[in-house]
């Protein structure tokens, strides 16, 4: 069985795009400036692995880990 899966948005690399907030609104939150966090830890909630793994493909900064625990 695979492991919880964990994002993380690397902030030297974030510009703004919020292509993953748009694609995975229940993993991403915006702050004032338009970059992109994940949301509390970044434990990804069952059900939603497949917006993760989206979201991390369609970072046009390539910012965002997703981690296997």
């Amino acid at each position: 069985m695979a492991g919880k899966l964990r994002i993380h948005i690397d902030q030297d690399k974030c510009q703004g795009h919020a292509r993953c907030k748009a694609l995975a609104p229940e993993l991403f939150e915006l702050d004032e400036f338009g970059n992109a966090h994940e949301i509390g830890d970044g434990s990804v909630p069952k059900g939603l692995e497949d917006k993760a793994w989206l979201a991390k493909a369609n970072c046009p900064e390539i910012a965002i880990e997703v981690t296997e625990e």
